[in-house]
């Protein structure tokens, strides 16, 4: 019977059916960063367990670890604890590190990638949210809980409900301006932030096949927002081309049997799908949220919805974002002033992202009044940036060069929103607080509208620059 990636790739790493329903899944690959797995290893130490297959978990620090400064004893003083808490993690356990001593840190979500580590057939976890940005190659992503880093670290297993499948088929060609943040937060908006509750999603169409590695780990690292257990798409020939050479990638004359073997999990022509779902591509406008979840998005050219097109259960949730918002119905999005415009994220942070950025802020001057940085995803970008001169484009600018890390993301590092600011962000959540402040407002847009937005200091059509 014709089957799909995600099913194929499940069963292939099944180990049993418990009693309570949840599959037993065999994890091929592990991340872990400094966060959420400092319990995870003292539970280890609390049952005397060692890690089963320590060749099979890989570490960086990200979340916490400043993009200024990377100078040890780091400054903040929790982010110092938390990095001597991983280093001697990983040394008592056998596992590797990426620090920042190695120029191969960086977010985890990029660096798995780049490395070469994340690769089509695997199942992926990682105690982050956005693991789902691996699906990418071809792979089931997981996001999980420490409880469940505990049980890869010890069995290198989870106990996890299997999800149904959603086919989300994009078709038709993205105008120039219009990218791959664009149409994944239009699908949220279209779905909504739990319309992919106990779905995996398989993102299709001439839209997917026609971006490129990059654009494609960005549609499916948000698949989380909008509800969905994992995102992925199908390997071909960029997926390949892409991981060729890569440091922990299938040698030269291992390649092409890997290859044969990538092929074969693909989607059948004639899979079965337990939903579906299309966008046309070709109409889409560059979007902006203006409220307070992914889902809370529009094009640049809409208004804000009005209370009177809300369905009932949006109600409350429309009424506190205008207020944290101090936004109006009906205002047009477009004109919005903000002050402080980030590049950055597991997202947003690769080459690709940054080309795009360089190419509308080059020659002009970041708006007096904002506050503009770009963060890059890893030591490896950052460096392949700065061989293009696209730090020095950012700096004549105006926007501020960094070191990598997740940075104002997410504020658990000293980056962080002061008071009531607007951020123009080309991260993934826009949560009351997520930046750091509770007053902190964010606008997420892809990095080539973030660009644009610093140099006018405020929301405009990123069309108009490209």
């Amino acid at each position: 019977m014709p089957e799909n990636l995600f099913n194929k790739v499940w069963d292939l790493h099944s180990v049993r059916i418990l009693p309570n329903g949840q599959t037993q899944l065999f994890i091929g690959l592990h991340l872990v960063h400094e966060v959420t797995s400092p319990q995870a290893f003292q539970m280890l130490r609390e049952r005397n367990l060692k890690v089963s297959f320590p060749q099979r978990t890989f570490a960086t620090v990200d979340h916490i670890v400043p993009t200024k400064s990377q100078a040890r004893p780091f400054s903040d003083v929790l982010a110092e604890k938390m990095m001597k808490e991983l280093e001697k993690n990983v040394n008592e356990f056998g596992i590797k590190l990426f620090d920042t001593s190695t120029y191969k840190q960086g977010i985890v979500h990029v660096i798995g990638p780049e490395l070469g580590l994340t690769q089509p057939g695997m199942t992926i976890a990682c105690g982050d949210s956005h693991t789902s940005t691996h699906g990418a190659f071809g792979s089931i992503a997981l996001g999980i809980g420490t409880s469940q880093v505990r049980d890869v670290l010890a069995t290198q297993c989870i106990a996890v409900d299997k999800p149904k499948v959603r086919n989300i088929n994009i078709k038709g060609k993205l105008s120039k301006g219009v990218y791959a943040k664009d149409v994944i937060l239009k699908i949220i908006k279209e779905l909504g932030v739990n319309g992919g509750i106990g779905y995996a999603y398989e993102y299709s169409g001439e839209a997917m096949q026609n971006m490129g590695m990059e654009e494609r780990m960005t549609v499916c690292n948000m698949s989380i927002e909008g509800g969905a257990k994992c995102g992925y798409v199908n390997p071909d020939n960029k997926t390949f081309d892409y991981i060729t050479n890569r440091i922990f990638a299938p040698k030269k004359e291992n390649f092409e049997d890997a290859v044969r073997f990538w092929k074969s999990i693909a989607s059948d022509p004639n899979a079965e799908y337990d939903d579906y779902f299309e966008i046309n591509a070709s109409t889409l406008a560059p979007m902006v949220t203006w409220g307070i979840n992914p889902g809370q998005a529009m094009s640049i050219e809409e208004t804000i919805p009005r209370i009177l097109d809300m369905k009932e259960d949006e109600i409350d949730t429309y009424s506190l974002a205008l207020r944290h918002m101090r936004f109006k119905e009906g205002d047009p999005i477009k004109g919005k002033k903000i002050d402080v415009a980030f590049i950055g994220s597991c997202t947003n942070s690769r080459m690709s992202d940054l080309r795009e950025a360089a190419k509308i802020v080059e020659g002009k001057k970041v708006s007096p009044h904002v506050n503009a940085f770009v963060v890059p995803g890893s030591q490896q970008v950052k460096k392949a940036a700065e061989e293009e001169g696209l730090n020095k484009i950012f700096s004549d600018a105006g926007f501020e060069w960094r070191n990598a890390g997740c940075s104002i993301c997410l504020g658990m590092n000293e980056d962080k929103l002061t008071g009531d600011e607007i951020c123009a962000s080309s991260s993934n959540r826009n949560f009351i607080g997520r930046q750091g402040s509770a007053k902190g407002r964010t606008l997420l847009m892809s990095p080539a509208m973030v660009a644009a937005a610093a140099i006018n200091g405020k929301v405009v059509d990123a069309r108009d620059y490209v």
